[in-house]
């Protein structure tokens, strides 16, 4: 794909404080390994996405969220960051990564940068330095570095489990060739946990975001955003029976982090976006990361993980609401990422919450269904007060990939469970670009090599290539719902106010004059008398008095 400098971004943006962008804004994003490779790798990259940025401007959103892009030795995905001041050399380098952001801005597109505060590679310098240099040295207070228990150290500090199963503790080789220390990793063991204690930790991720914000980052996604902060006496934690604050969750002090990092973030003319990833079921707790001096917002997973159903969603859409009323701070609204079951698949399940482990492999799946029920859950999205997450592939249509041989699977969550848990590659297969078999234009035609997930040949009809322009496609039902979302000033601020009961099988609201009807029944139901369609999730005539299940409509009323 070559780069489109004619582009322009899409148009009837209304007017607002477009120093509070990220309170409304539509954000696409971009799983980089699997956007587009240009060099023939079978790995996307940064010139990949420089050559797709019109076609992302054209779609119709106003930021892009990229996933790391550092060096990385890629142990997963890019969440073990040896080096946040430079490109891994399998996307490009600093130089692309400059001119994309600026490529980006002269189209009207905003970037978000990931950042991975809880921990580093076991490659970055500081923790090879930390290696060398022994027990005590001012090079392990950077990390958990601790001896082991047992009469020999031969057992772990404490019995903390890693996110990916199996112990959180690694024991090193020291200098000597003896076997000495142990070292904290709540992810994979090449994911050394940071001491955020060590005031040099502090003021090295600060100088970070000082770093991308004077390239012109505009964000950061905030990775595992609750846990960079432990107790330091590192107790034995019980999951079943938790008693007392958690060792390593939402501790109080990690509010101090945040707090810093908006004084970085506010000394900008326009102030950077801090976006947190925040699993909490407290609403209250989750609330207390978007006071006014610390993040601007933070995804929204209550509503991710919600089922297809009316009365549940109703209670997750006021929840969020209410908790994020108290903060003045914006809602957001997700249903897909790199981390979960892409949610054309979810809906065509009976059992339709997101439900990460273990992922439903193998559940039967209605893909009609699913893709119906998608359609309507965009234009319930866009129609919420807030901001809105898209997942790159989302807007073709894309479904979970299951049919990976384990041999070509790369998701620690599957190596470490023995294959138990077939983790997360069936979310981050390449994007379909053109031609009718894989690797579907993802890569050039020149490519010696394949993508680094395989493709399923069904794809065929979901290229970029074949729904541009077809009428009632998903791709260009995307474009539509995401113009006339920026065209209702209605939808820019403002608060909603519910028609319907919050038991009912049916969700209808009003934004302004904007009315949305979403249809979670099995059977047809009656629309407000007096209205006129602006836009339906199924073909609908201009004039109708009833919407079809698995439905959802924007109605401008009187």
């Amino acid at each position: 794909m070559a780069i489109d400098t004619q582009a322009v971004p899409a148009p009837g943006a209304p007017t607002r404080d477009r120093t509070a962008w990220w309170r409304d804004a539509v954000i696409y994003q971009v799983y980089l390994r699997s956007f587009a490779d240009a060099n023939g790798d079978g790995v996307g990259d940064l010139a990949g996405v420089r050559s797709g940025l019109p076609y992302l401007a054209s779609l119709g959103v106003d930021a892009l969220w990229f996933n790391p892009w550092y060096a990385s030795p890629m142990a997963d995905a890019g969440y073990d960051v040896a080096d946040y001041r430079s490109i891994d050399p399998v996307f490009g380098t600093l130089a692309e990564a400059e001119a994309l952001i600026d490529e980006a801005h002269a189209l009207g597109l905003r970037i978000i940068v990931d950042v991975v505060p809880n921990h580093c590679s076991d490659q970055h310098s500081w923790f090879r330095a930390a290696l060398d240099a022994g027990p005590g040295s001012p090079e392990r207070e950077l990390f958990w570095f601790r001896p082991g228990r047992g009469a020999h150290g031969e057992l772990p500090p404490n019995d903390w489990k890693s996110e990916f199963g199996g112990p959180a503790w690694t024991r090193v080789t020291e200098p000597d060739g003896m076997p000495g220390q142990w070292y904290l990793h709540l992810f994979a063991a090449e994911q050394p946990d940071l001491n955020w204690n060590n005031p040099r930790v502090r003021a090295e991720h600060e100088d970070i975001l000082r770093f991308w914000f004077d390239r012109g980052a505009d964000g950061v996604r905030i990775d595992s955003a609750t846990m960079p902060a432990k107790d330091p006496l590192l107790p034995d934690f019980d999951r079943a029976e938790p008693s007392g604050p958690h060792p390593f969750v939402d501790r109080d002090e990690v509010h101090e982090i945040y707090r810093a990092w908006r004084a970085v973030a506010e000394s900008y003319p326009e102030p950077r976006a801090l976006i947190g990833e925040v699993w909490l079921a407290d609403a209250e707790r989750f609330a207390a990361y978007l006071r006014p001096d610390e993040m601007h917002a933070a995804f929204n997973f209550d509503y991710l993980n919600c089922p297809w159903d009316a009365p549940r969603l109703r209670a997750v859409i006021d929840a969020t609401l209410e908790a994020h009323a108290p903060v003045d701070a914006p809602a957001t609204w997700v249903l897909s990422n790199h981390d979960v079951t892409r949610h054309v698949t979810r809906y065509g399940r009976e059992d339709s919450a997101m439900g990460r482990s273990p992922w439903q492999h193998g559940a039967p799946t209605d893909l009609e269904l699913g893709t119906r029920r998608a359609r309507a859950a965009l234009l319930l999205n866009l129609a919420l007060p807030g901001s809105c997450y898209l997942y790159q592939g989302e807007e073709l249509g894309l479904w979970e990939v299951s049919a990976i041989p384990d041999e070509q699977r790369q998701d620690p969550f599957f190596h470490r469970s023995g294959g138990a848990d077939v983790g997360r590659d069936g979310c981050r297969v390449p994007l379909p670009w053109s031609d009718t078999a894989p690797p579907f234009g993802f890569s050039p035609q020149s490519a010696t090599v394949q993508p680094w997930l395989p493709q399923p040949a069904e794809w065929a009809a979901h290229t970029v290539e074949a729904l541009t322009g077809v009428p009632d496609s998903m791709l260009e039902f995307y474009r539509t719902a995401l113009r006339l979302r920026r065209e209702e000033t209605a939808l820019h601020g403002g608060s909603l106010s519910w028609h319907s009961g919050p038991d009912g099988e049916v969700l209808d609201f009003r934004r302004g004059t904007l009315r949305c009807v979403v249809n979670l029944s099995k059977q047809r139901v009656r629309l407000p008398e007096y209205a006129s369609v602006i836009l339906a999730s199924v073909p609908l005539p201009q004039r109708t008095d009833t919407l079809p299940a698995d439905a959802a409509v924007w109605l401008r009323t009187r």
